[in-house]
Parts: structure tokens; C-alpha cells; sequence
């Protein structure tokens, strides 16, 4: 994956953690992908200071997962559903009962609620 891309969903997960000041730059920096010299401009600080505050938040994110694990625990939430949702799928196909039918239909709609 895409050393962004993880940031960026680890934000998601343990954004939360940081401070609102890290929040905003990792927000800047990672989801509206503004530069280094933009981000310190807007926080009326150095190129420098930007730079640092990026680097500690992601070693913090990752510090966060590796103990947590949460992005692993999201990754097989989302792949158990899609097996459940391809076994509902291919029950749906051998079943002739209306009334069935709409059972499997609810627990699929149940499961993408999750």
C-alpha cells in the first residue's frame, strides 16, 4: 500500500489521538495535499516545523497500529463481509421461496450496514 494512502487511513483511525494542531497538518498535508511551504504559511510557522510535526505523526500513527492493530481488524472485517455477502449471493441463487429470499436480502442489507 501506498505510504499516503496508509497515512491517510490511519488517520482516519487514530486521527483522534493527535493533537488539533497535528490533526490539522496531517489533514493538509496527507488529505487536501498542499506542500510543506503552503501548510507553514497557513500555520504561520517554519518549513521546517511542518516538516518535523509530519514525520513525528507518522511515526505516532504507526506506533498507534502496531499496538492496536486496528487497520489489520478493519481489513478482515471488510473481507469476512464480502465472503458472507458472495456465500448470501450464491444461496440466493438455489433458493425458490419469496419469503427467503428477503431473509438473505436483509442480512445482506444488515451486513453492508456494518
Amino acid at each position: 500500500m501506498d505510504n499516503r494512502v496508509q497515512i491517510s487511513l490511519l488517520l482516519d483511525l487514530y486521527g483522534k489521538l493527535l493533537t488539533d494542531k497535528q490533526q490539522n497538518t496531517m489533514d493538509l498535508y496527507f488529505n487536501e495535499d498542499l506542500s510543506l511551504a503552503e501548510i507553514s504559511e497557513i500555520n504561520n510557522i517554519s518549513r521546517q516545523a511542518t516538516f518535523d510535526i509530519i514525520n513525528k505523526c507518522q511515526k505516532s500513527l504507526l506506533q498507534y497500529d502496531s499496538k492496536l492493530k486496528l487497520m489489520e481488524k478493519e481489513n478482515l472485517t471488510l473481507e469476512t463481509k464480502i465472503s458472507i455477502k458472495d456465500k448470501l449471493g450464491e444461496l440466493k441463487k438455489i433458493i425458490s421461496s419469496q419469503s427467503e429470499l428477503n431473509i438473505i436480502d436483509n442480512i445482506m442489507n444488515d451486513i453492508e450496514k456494518l
